[in-house]
This record gives structure tokens, sequence and C-alpha cells, in this order.
């Protein structure tokens, strides 16, 4: 380590000592918590991002609203870029919303994925820099994106019309993106089939909340109604657990819940509920690049990590299911 590196962290763990002796040691002390995120922080300064050997393409979907679907997706695609990897965010929602958190222009009428999909550009002609993150692109949507569901249904290869263009573009297909991250509308037609169709896994935001239990269940069953009759080499490798409450019982009983059904699958990592997180989008930001030292941030660069920490075993799942399914 640095001479730099080593003052800094002394300095964060000095910082994080003086607060906890200033508030006290309860858990739920706003110095208790301080401390903790600065001791976290600290923790991933120590943490490189391991490069995967071949691009991981995964889309961000859950068909229920406000459960941190797009913040999630790109507050991992900005936490990726941030830890040095090349990473390519397709915004597949109508809504725009991931474009804006990522500071990319999509007014009506502006090219588009809704271009893509109708065949007039390519990823290439429409991808854009995040002015925030050196290594993520971003394909933005717009409001035009709205009217593809019926202007495409009637073609026979409506599907497939994402990952056609995601394989007709280099970058992609040459491993140039350590990660092709799409976020999906909070629905469950075309465009969410064609997002599912273009990637190999699914990431799943689950708020901790039981209404979110419930449509869990029938977003499970629609990815494998997809796995079945579209792409079934698509595995679910991720759930996220957000706007999670540490104070509240009911936040880590769902936690605990979703936990106990799909261990291999949830993330130990926590999205908190976060002003920081709420407002950063206001600023045409993620919260990584607005609040980069506060508990939201935090919490996402450890979501990242540890989805970093499980590609070999995802990749392999990948594989074996593609193995099965060449035979």
């Amino acid at each position: 380590m640095s001479k730099q590196n080593e003052h800094t962290a002394s300095s964060m763990e000095s910082v994080a000592s003086t607060i906890a002796r200033i508030f006290g040691d309860e858990s739920n002390s706003l110095g208790a918590q301080l401390s903790d995120t600065l001791s976290r922080q600290e923790e991933l300064t120590h943490s490189l991002l391991s490069k995967p050997r071949h691009t991981r393409r995964i889309g961000v979907a859950n068909q229920k609203g406000g459960v941190g679907k797009t913040t999630s997706a790109v507050n991992l695609a900005a936490a990726l870029a941030d830890g040095g990897l090349h990473v390519l965010v397709i915004d597949m929602d109508p809504q725009g919303n991931a474009s804006t958190a990522l500071g990319i222009d999509h007014a009506p009428g502006l090219p588009s994925v809704y271009d893509v999909l109708e065949g007039r550009k390519e990823l290439s002609d429409i991808k854009q820099p995040c002015p925030d993150f050196s290594g993520l692109d971003v394909v933005p949507s717009s409001i035009d994106l709205s009217g593809a569901e019926l202007e495409i249904a009637g073609l026979p290869n409506r599907t497939t019309l994402l990952r056609s263009a995601m394989q007709r573009d280099d970058a992609i297909n040459h491993d140039s993106y350590d990660y092709v991250i799409v976020d999906c509308p909070p629905s469950l037609g075309l465009l969410v089939i064609n997002a599912l169709c273009a990637v190999d896994e699914v990431l799943i935001p689950i708020q901790a909340e039981y209404y979110a239990l419930e449509g869990l269940g029938q977003l499970l069953n629609s990815i494998d109604l997809i796995q079945r009759h579209y792409n079934p080499s698509l595995v679910v490798s991720t759930m996220l657990v957000t706007m999670f409450d540490r104070r509240t019982l009911l936040s880590k009983e769902v936690y605990q819940e979703i936990k106990k059904h799909y261990p291999a699958l949830v993330l130990d990592t926590t999205i908190p509920r976060s002003v920081k997180i709420s407002e950063a989008p206001s600023f045409q930001k993620t919260v990584i690049a607005y609040d980069p030292r506060g508990t939201g941030a935090v919490a996402y660069k450890e979501a990242a990590l540890e989805i970093s920490q499980r590609t070999e075993d995802v990749l392999g799942s990948i594989d074996m299911h593609r193995e099965v399914n060449e035979k």
C-alpha cells in the first residue's frame, strides 16, 4: 500500500473511532452507523473487482414498480465502472429513468434503443459515454419506446430484436465490456421478453416488504416461461434486497424469508432506505457519483463486489445450462 493510502486508511480508522466514542456504542445510534459506514468504506478500498473471463449479460427485472429496479441497475453499473471495469447499460424502460440517472439526454425524438428495435440504428450508433465514469457507456431510452410493443407485435422475430442487435455489436461480441446491464420496464410485456432473451442472467431487486414476496413468485413463473419458450440458457443469478430498514423487524423478517428460500441467490448485502439514493436522480447522478461516501453508495459498492466475487459460479451455471440445452 502507498504511503498516501496508508495515511487515508489510518485517518478513516481514526475518524470511525472518534465518532464511536463521541456518540456511543449502541448499534442503533447515529455514531455507530457513521462509524460502521466509514469502516465499510475503508474495507472497500482494499477490495478489487475481478474481471470476468467473458462478458456477463444481466437483465435487472421486477414487474412490480417502486422496488429499486432502475436505481439498482444504474448504481451497480456505476459501482462496477468505478471499480475499473467496462460496463454497458441498455435502458429498455420507456420512462428512461436509467438514462436520466446516468446523465444522458433522452428527449423524445432523439436516437434511442427504440430506433435499434425498429431497425433504423445499431447499438454502436446511439450509445453514449456516461459523464461521471470513464468505463461506463449507455444506450438511452425515451418515451418513444412506449409504442414499440404494438409496432413489433406482428414481427416474426419480435422477441429477439435486442438479442440480434447485441450479436451485431462488435464491442459486446469481443468481450470489450465486462458487464452489459439491461434495465427492464416494470411489466411482463414484449420489451421485457426482448431484454431477457438478450441476456444470460437475471438480477431481481426485492423491496423489504411482504407484498414484494407475493410478486416474486409471479415474476419467477414468468422467467420460467421465458426459459422454456425463448431462452433456455437464462438463469436467475442474483436477488438483491432493497429499501432495507435495519431498525425494523419487518425488514429483517422479509430478508430472512427470502434468504431461506433462495440461499444461493440472495446477496448478503442489503440496500438501505436512503434520502441520498432518492435525491441523486434529480441531479442526473447515480448515488455513487452524488454521495460516494454515503451509506447508499457504500451498500451498492459492496453489492457490486459481491456480484463480482460470485462471477465464476454464475458463469459456470450458465455454461452448464448451455451444455444441457445443446444436447
